[in-house]
């Protein structure tokens, strides 16, 4: 796989569009996650459909960036994409978003251990 991250970003005009290098597989991954293609004189467009609401969007663009790691490829995800509270934490670690009106969880409990009988 390439070394050059595939970054999933939300464009200043709000669409979610993916980059870098997409090799056939990395785009049968992005079409399963519902991502679309559009040839340009560049080369293809890879975004999200408009007006799908920006939750829905979050979703596809982390479920895509999970599918693509755990297919082997570096995947840089624009935090502005990665779900609300109370969701599952993404893929490589990225953090939930945490709501201002939500309290922080408590840290789990550590049961005490028992000695070896």
């Amino acid at each position: 796989m390439d070394a050059e991250p595939i970054r999933i970003a939300r464009k200043s005009g709000g669409e979610v569009e993916v980059e870098g290098p997409v090799d056939e597989f990395a785009s049968r991954i992005l079409d399963r996650a519902g991502f679309i293609f559009r040839p340009t004189l560049r080369g293809m467009w890879i975004r999200l459909h408009f007006d799908t609401g920006q939750e829905h969007e979050n979703q596809q663009a982390t479920h895509a960036a999970r599918m693509l790691s755990a297919a082997g490829y570096h995947v840089d995800l624009d935090p502005s994409l990665l779900p609300a509270a109370g969701h599952r934490s993404p893929v490589n670690g990225w953090p939930p978003r945490t709501s201002p009106s939500m309290p922080a969880p408590p840290p789990p409990s550590c049961c005490p251990r028992r000695p070896w009988p």
